[in-house]
């Protein structure tokens, strides 16, 4: 008997997204899609299980003829969380702060 979770050749081609959906942005663009489902098939494409494995900044998708890039599947994700700000590279952490001398303070309020 096989196990249909873990061999996706037996799988129906139609619970396969990427047979209506060839990428990111057609799943975004999708209006008969709701914001949870677009997500649920964005996330299942950039699960480590669809990882090319000497190259895993792309993901192979059953049922597509081609590998997509885990960069568009994560931006069309910040896309569905409002990010639109795709080109850009993440933000730091802040600006840097100087932290003070505690006995700096004391220092000049003394002269």
């Amino acid at each position: 008997m096989t196990n249909v979770n873990t061999n996706s050749g037996n799988l129906n081609p139609l619970f396969h997204p990427a047979v209506h959906y060839g990428s990111p942005a057609d799943v975004l663009n999708a209006k008969e899609l709701s914001t949870p489902e677009k997500r649920i098939i964005l996330s299942s494409w950039a699960s480590d299980m669809y990882a090319v494995e000497s190259c895993p900044a792309l993901r192979e998708i059953p049922g597509m003829n081609r590998t997509i890039r885990l960069a568009d599947i994560l931006a069309a994700l910040r896309r569905l969380d409002g990010d639109n700000d795709d080109d850009d590279p993440p933000r730091g952490g802040g600006v840097p702060m100087r932290l003070r001398r505690p006995w700096a303070a004391a220092e000049r309020r003394g002269a």
